[in-house]
């Protein structure tokens, strides 16, 4: 992996300082320049590194996304931060991580910036009719063979206009955007640190209903009946979402049947421009 971290700056190390509850989660390598965030939270997973490791970064030179996307990532435009997280025993949890981060970053950017964040399936945080695109999330698993030993989750967060191509302005936004002011990124990492370290504490004891509830909460817009289209074997199916099961996976219905979508491009017919 890259070698020595560059030193964190002077309001994150402060902010870092003044939350002694964070625990490990204030375990933070901040870097100027890397490849990918999440390609180092997986070596760190790999060396042994304890939850709560985690790498930031001012700009990544090939962030990605879902689906082997590109995550566009400048210098100083967004917040590239990459967690270790170690569910132990509990393979069965693997499954909602995506959907306890998720919630993590919406409750995170709703109590720092009071913005009304909402939750699209499985991993995008947006705003606004139709939807805009605030910032999206990648949980990547570290292990040998068939063994999990770790989660890395990777989040990309949109704080400055600048974060995304002026072409994807009718698609995507940004903090700065919405309040019309720039935000602490040194508020948003510490607060978003400590609500993935109480998300992933609720998985680990247990409290799956408490992630699914608090995603439907940011995510009802997207389950209330809303019209969806997806792919299925290369064909393009349309139905109606409907909720999230207990698993994560999305629950629609088509043809008078519920299906359960659990990969996939999901397509928003009325919320959102794709």
């Amino acid at each position: 992996m890259r070698g020595v971290s560059d030193p964190l700056p002077a309001d994150l190390a402060e902010a870092l300082a003044h939350a002694p509850e964070l625990g490990d989660y204030a375990r933070l390598r901040y870097y100027a320049e890397v490849e990918s965030t999440n390609d180092l939270a997986l070596a760190l997973a790999a060396s042994g590194e304890r939850e709560g490791s985690a790498v930031l970064a001012d700009m990544q030179r090939a962030g990605r996304g879902r689906r082997g996307r590109v995550w566009f990532s400048p210098p100083g435009a967004g917040m590239y931060l990459s967690i270790v997280v170690r569910l132990g025993q509990q393979s069965e949890s693997l499954s909602l991580v995506t959907l306890a981060a998720g919630v993590a970053v919406a409750r995170a950017v709703t109590t720092v910036t009071h913005l009304p964040v909402e939750l699209k399936w499985p991993n995008d945080l947006v705003l606004g009719r139709p939807w805009r695109k605030l910032g999206g999330l990648l949980c990547e698993s570290a292990g040998s063979g068939s063994r999990i030993d770790a989660v890395v989750i990777g989040i990309g967060l949109n704080l400055l206009s600048l974060a995304y191509p002026a072409e994807m302005r009718d698609r995507a936004t940004s903090i700065e955007a919405e309040l019309g002011r720039p935000v602490s990124r040194a508020a948003i990492v510490t607060e978003v640190l400590a609500e993935v370290r109480d998300g992933i504490d609720r998985l680990r004891r247990g409290g799956h209903d408490w992630v699914l509830q608090n995603w439907r909460r940011f995510g009802q817009v997207g389950l209330d009946a809303a019209p969806v289209r997806w792919q299925e074997h290369g064909e393009w199916r349309r139905g109606i979402a409907r909720d999230i099961d207990s698993l994560g996976a999305l629950v629609v219905e088509r043809d008078g049947r519920l299906e359960h979508l659990v990969a996939g491009e999901v397509l928003w017919e009325r919320l959102s421009r794709e």
